[in-house]
């Protein structure tokens, strides 16, 4: 454990404020990401994907809810846990009271491959309000790119190809199961766009643990794959990686 160098007030105060800059300038940079992220051009989905839900099954449209954006968290499905990635739930944990998305027009859920029977008991054992959705046997999650086969559809994960991910020594993104957030655009006449899609550290900035943390003296100190579910925490867990 590392501790802190200790200082004056006076000294603190110096360095908070050389601090401070920096943060301004990453608030302001911050600022222009999001601008630019806004102007991103849509695609217009024409495959009709279904899902199983709360309420049978489901349309990407119906995931709308009625409202005109849609986010989808796309959680790894741990085949050998029959269980959702441990990492990917304490994202999930993180999500917040749904009523402020709502009444920005938005609408949050979850979609995972994981099959609808062992998917709804997993929810409720973490506890999880907002709508969860099961997409197996659909060719979703292939189609973004979170669950790679690349004798179904050809490998890509954060933008680049099998080859480009394993000379980057990335090739655990190169198969199997992976994270991801997808944005999605609903007209009137209920025609879906995609919008966005953000993978690996993309999903960073949705886990409010770790901006607190990255407040404290000691930081995260658990890498994100070291994460395990919160009825887990200090007993043995098989991670995910």
């Amino acid at each position: 454990m590392t501790r802190p160098a200790e200082a004056t007030r006076e000294e603190w105060l110096s360095a908070r404020k050389r601090l401070l800059a920096q943060e301004k300038e990453l608030t302001r940079r911050l600022d222009a990401l999001s601008a630019a992220r806004r102007e991103l051009p849509m695609v217009r989905i024409d495959k009709d994907y279904v899902f199983e839900g709360e309420s049978g099954k489901a349309s990407l449209a119906d995931l709308f809810e009625g409202r005109r954006q849609l986010i989808v968290y796309h959680m790894m499905w741990r085949w050998d846990l029959d269980a959702g990635c441990p990492s990917c739930a304490m994202l999930l944990h993180n999500v917040g009271h749904l009523a402020h998305l709502h009444a920005q027009d938005t609408t949050f859920a979850s979609v995972s491959r994981g099959p609808w029977e062992s998917l709804r008991p997993y929810r409720d054992r973490m506890g999880w309000a907002f709508p969860m959705y099961s997409s197996f046997g659909g060719d979703f999650n292939y189609d973004f790119h979170v669950t790679l086969d690349e004798s179904i559809a050809p490998v890509e994960y954060n933008y680049l190809g099998k080859a480009e991910l394993e000379r980057k020594g990335q090739a655990w993104h190169a198969e199997g199961e992976q994270p991801g957030t997808s944005v999605f655009w609903r007209d009137d006449d209920d025609m879906v766009f995609h919008t966005y899609s953000s993978y690996s550290r993309g999903g960073d900035i949705l886990i409010g643990t770790h901006n607190y943390l990255d407040l404290t003296p000691l930081g995260r100190q658990r890498h994100v794959g070291e994460a395990m579910h919160h009825d887990h925490y200090g007993a043995d867990q098989n991670h995910c990686h």
